[in-house]
């Protein structure tokens, strides 16, 4: 039999992407999944939207499939935050969960998760953005990957750029590695023309957020995210306290997605949490001598490059944000929580 997988996409203000990546997921040839979709309180109409795709009123464009009037229309059924935590079972193609306000990502893969864990007994949560398009083996590969030993508790796919200076084959993620005595992490391949260098099979630090296998069973033990990380790091965090209780991150290379990365790094929104949350991570997870060297070099090093490339680009733009969220995401982050 095949494992049950339960896919949660989570939405805030992006119907267009979220469609067409339920669209890639249609498509796809591996037979026993759901797919939870949780909106964090969209503005942008995001509900009628999805409702709409779903009776097969929008059609989708994209460079990666042709689009197939004859699945549609899809079943849906929606409820609140609240209710989806009461429900005891009830089955649709799609389950669309309409929270109340933005949760974040950790929360609001949580509600996702919880829901795919309680009501629909899920063997397997794949936590996939929004932003992103699969290939129609990516899940089977997946699984065929994380069934291989019992050991294995997260499994991420090889990821490429979505567009890459009209390329589709640079990759974005191959694995993910972590230097904790300068308190990075990193994605193995960025920016790599896709030659075959990274098609075995390994043992990684931590799957990438943007799309992680998870077993039940390693949630059961570790618990969902830890939701005081908001956004950035949470799934690193969940891959480490895995880790701890004996599982192991593994890359599956012939598992393929695309991703819709943003152009934008300096975010301001994005530069505070990234910020904060690094401090936070290593607070929890460095060995004293580790954490000592993550601070001399940040405050020695890093931390005048950042700023004055902040400060230079927001005196050019008349606009200080990003260099006033850095240093709040540094002020934020050295409190202990």
């Amino acid at each position: 039999m095949n494992p049950k997988i339960a896919v949660v996409i989570l939405n805030w203000n992006n119907w267009k992407d979220t469609i067409e990546c339920i669209e890639s997921l249609r498509q796809i040839t591996y037979p026993d999944y759901n797919v939870i979709v949780v909106d964090n309180a969209s503005l942008d109409n995001s509900l009628e939207k999805i409702r709409r795709y779903c009776k097969g009123e929008i059609a989708v464009k994209s460079a990666f499939f042709k689009y197939l009037k004859k699945n549609k229309p899809i079943e849906i059924i929606e409820y609140t935050k609240e209710e989806s935590e009461k429900i005891e079972f009830n089955f649709a193609e799609i389950i669309l969960i309409k929270n109340d306000k933005n949760y974040g990502f950790a929360e609001g893969n949580n509600i996702g998760i919880r829901y795919s864990m309680n009501t629909l007994n899920s063997d397997y949560m794949l936590l996939l953005n929004n932003d992103t398009v699969v290939a129609s083996d990516f899940l089977g590969e997946l699984i065929k990957v994380s069934e291989n030993e019992d050991n294995i508790g997260f499994v991420s796919p090889k990821i490429y750029y979505y567009n890459f200076n009209s390329k589709q084959n640079v990759i974005n993620f191959a694995g993910g590695s972590l230097n904790m005595f300068k308190g990075q992490s990193q994605s193995i391949g960025v920016n790599e023309i896709d030659n075959g260098q990274y098609d075995k099979i390994k043992t990684v630090k931590y799957g990438e957020g943007s799309c992680l296998l998870v077993k039940r069973e390693v949630l059961e033990k570790i618990g969902l995210f830890d939701t005081e990380y908001f956004a950035y790091w949470e799934e690193v965090d969940l891959c480490i306290r895995g880790y701890k209780r004996g599982y192991r991150s593994v890359y599956a290379p012939k598992a393929r997605i695309w991703h819709k990365v943003s152009a934008s790094t300096d975010n301001p929104t994005k530069l505070y949490y990234y910020t904060r949350n690094k401090f936070w991570f290593m607070q929890k997870y460095a060995s004293r001598v580790e954490y000592i060297s993550f601070i001399v070099l940040f405050f020695g090093f890093y931390f005048w490059n950042l700023i004055c490339k902040y400060t230079l680009y927001g005196l050019y733009k008349r606009n200080l944000k990003q260099s006033n969220y850095f240093l709040k995401g540094i002020k934020k982050g050295i409190l202990i929580k």
